[in-house]
């Protein structure tokens, strides 16, 4: 066992491996930042339903 990880350790890193790895992280953190934008436009949506609702509602009944 020692001797493999020695041998992953101890070998120089892959050009391709370094290339996929770097755009993997990209693509995370693009996801990340869309993930951000669609929750803050969830919550704006979620804030003008409930203000809508707000208009919709009756104080009184309306047949009373």
């Amino acid at each position: 066992m020692a001797k493999a990880l020695y041998g992953h350790v101890g070998s120089a890193p892959d050009q391709r491996m370094l290339d996929e790895v770097t755009r993997l992280r990209t693509r995370v953190r693009d996801l990340e930042i869309e993930v951000m934008r669609l929750r803050a436009e969830n919550d704006r949506l979620v804030a003008d339903t409930a203000d809508a609702n707000d208009l919709l509602r009756i104080a009184e009944p309306a047949l009373a």
